[in-house]
C-alpha cells in the first residue's frame, strides 16, 4: 500500500500535462515550417550571397523611385528643363520671325501678337499648343497649325472661315459664315455684297437657309435677304421688292420655295408689282399687292392664274 501510494504522488497531475503537450506541438509545427522553408529556399537556383545582392538592388531601386517622385513633386525636372531651354536659346535658337500663311480676310496683327506673347522666346520653350488655342478663339479662324522652323522662325498656318451672310439683330450688323459663327462687325457704310439675315438666332439658321436657297438655284440672283420669324420659319426678300412667307419645317420650306420657283418661271410673279406672297398654309397661295394709291400691277395678263386684284387686297 505504501509503495503504490508513493507512485501516485510522483506522477504529474492531469491538469499539468496539457500545457506541456501544447508547447511540444508548437515546437513541432515550427520545426516543420523551418524544414519546409529550407526546402523551398533549396529549390531557388540562387546562392545566399546572390539573394542578399538581389535584396540590396531591390532596396536601391525602391529608393530611386522614391527620389524621382520627390523630385517631380518639387518640379525639379521642369526647372532643369527650363534652364536647358534658355541655354539653347542663348545659342541662337530664339524666336525672331513669325511667318503667317492662309490669311485673306482677317487682320494679321493679332496673330503676330499671339505668336510672340510667350514667357520665353527660346525655341524649345515656346508652347505651340497654347498659341493654337489662343488663335482658335478668333472668329475668322476655322483651324490653325503652329510649328517651329529652326533656328528662329515660327510658322503659323491659318484656315479662315468664308463669309456667307450679314446678320442684323438689335441694330447691329455682323459678318457670319455658313454655320452662323460671327466673324466681325460690319460697317453700314461699307456693306459687303452678301445676303442679310434678320432676327434673333437667325445666324444659327444660316446653314438651313443655305440648303433652302439651293432648292431653287435660279432665284439666288434675286435673293437679297431673309428674316427668321418667331424662331420657326423664314420670310424671303427679293431684289424686286417682294417678300415670300414660307411655312414652318425645313423640308416644307424647301418644297414651297421650289414650287414658288416653278410658278415664277410659268407666270413671271417677281417684278410685276406684287409685294407679298404667302405660302404658309399648304395648298394655298396668297398674293398681296401694294395699297399705295395709284399703284398698278404691271402686265397682269402675264399671270392668268392670278387675276388682277384691287390695290390693298389679297388674291388666293
Amino acid at each position: 500500500m505504501t509503495e503504490r501510494a508513493r507512485i501516485r504522488r510522483g506522477t504529474q497531475p492531469r491538469y499539468q500535462r496539457g500545457p506541456t503537450v501544447a508547447r511540444r506541438g508548437a515546437q513541432a509545427a515550427n520545426a516543420r515550417a523551418r524544414k519546409a522553408t529550407g526546402k523551398a529556399l533549396a529549390t531557388i537556383p540562387m546562392q545566399p550571397d546572390a539573394l542578399r545582392k538581389l535584396g540590396r538592388r531591390l532596396f536601391a531601386a525602391i529608393m530611386v523611385v522614391l527620389l524621382i517622385v520627390g523630385l517631380l513633386v518639387l518640379k525639379v525636372p521642369q526647372m532643369v528643363g527650363t534652364q536647358i531651354g534658355e541655354l539653347v536659346g542663348l545659342m541662337g535658337f530664339q524666336v525672331k520671325r513669325v511667318e503667317i500663311q492662309g490669311i485673306h480676310h482677317m487682320d494679321r496683327l493679332p496673330v503676330y501678337s499671339v505668336a510672340l506673347d510667350q514667357k520665353s522666346t527660346a525655341m524649345p520653350l515656346v508652347d505651340l499648343g497654347e498659341i493654337r488655342d489662343k488663335l482658335m478663339q478668333f472668329g475668322w479662324v476655322q483651324d490653325a497649325r503652329v510649328s517651329r522652323r529652326l533656328p528662329d522662325t515660327l510658322l503659323v498656318d491659318i484656315v479662315e472661315r468664308e463669309p456667307a451672310a450679314i446678320w442684323q439683330y438689335q441694330g447691329k450688323l455682323n459678318l457670319i459664315d455658313k454655320t452662323g459663327v460671327i466673324l466681325q462687325p460690319v460697317d453700314p457704310q461699307a456693306m459687303p455684297d452678301l445676303p442679310i439675315v434678320v432676327g434673333p438666332d437667325a445666324n444659327m439658321q444660316a446653314s438651313e437657309l443655305t440648303d433652302l436657297l439651293n432648292a431653287a438655284p435660279r432665284l439666288k440672283a434675286m435673293f437679297v435677304g431673309a428674316t427668321w420669324v418667331g424662331d420657326r420659319r423664314w420670310d424671303i426678300r427679293f431684289n424686286t421688292g417682294e417678300t415670300l412667307a414660307l411655312p414652318e419645317g425645313d423640308q416644307q420650306a424647301r418644297d414651297a420655295y421650289a414650287k414658288f420657283d416653278r410658278m415664277d418661271q410659268a407666270a413671271a410673279l417677281l417684278g410685276k408689282g406684287f409685294v407679298h406672297f404667302d405660302m404658309r398654309i399648304p395648298g394655298k397661295f396668297v398674293v398681296r399687292v401694294s395699297a399705295e394709291p395709284g399703284h398698278e400691277i404691271s402686265d397682269p395678263a402675264a399671270n392668268p392664274a392670278t387675276p388682277p386684284t384691287p390695290a390693298g387686297q389679297d388674291a388666293v
